[in-house]
């Protein structure tokens, strides 16, 4: 299909999603990257957010969490190559909620600028993950 580009989201355990897609849209480092086909080539990174999937043929929008990591655009083809990439259907709310207290403990007991650095990144992927999570529920 002339009016479609291939799309793979893969994780460091697995791949995630592979298929035809309408249009993407992806958190970049710079801002919200839409991709539609065509597209000119590019490699950036992403930061920690939610990966927006409109499936050829009009089907129901993909959401994934990915926790940052690299994209590249090709004319047909979208390779994400995630740090850590969850299917909107599998994220935890309140995993992730858990998970955000523990990284807020840590940063206040945290020491040296390394330590400090290591759990603001936590943070961020966290409350990104949340936000991921109450987009998802708002679609239902």
């Amino acid at each position: 299909m002339a009016n479609t580009i291939h799309i793979d989201v893969v994780s460091a355990e697995e791949s995630i999603y592979s298929g035809e897609a309408e249009f993407v849209v992806l958190p970049g480092e710079m801002g919200e990257l839409g991709i539609y086909p065509r597209h000119t080539p590019l490699i950036t990174r992403i930061k920690p957010g939610t990966v927006r999937i409109q499936p050829a043929g009009g089907g129901e929008e993909e959401l994934i969490f990915v926790a940052g990591g690299i994209l590249e655009v090709q004319p047909r083809v979208i390779t994400v190559l995630a740090d850590t990439a969850i299917r909107g259907h599998d994220l935890d709310e309140a995993k992730a909620n858990e998970a955000l207290k523990k990284a807020e403990e840590a940063r206040r007991s945290a020491h040296d600028k390394q330590e400090v650095a290591a759990v603001e990144a936590e943070v961020s992927s966290l409350a990104a993950q949340l936000a991921a999570i109450r987009k998802l529920r708002q679609k239902k």
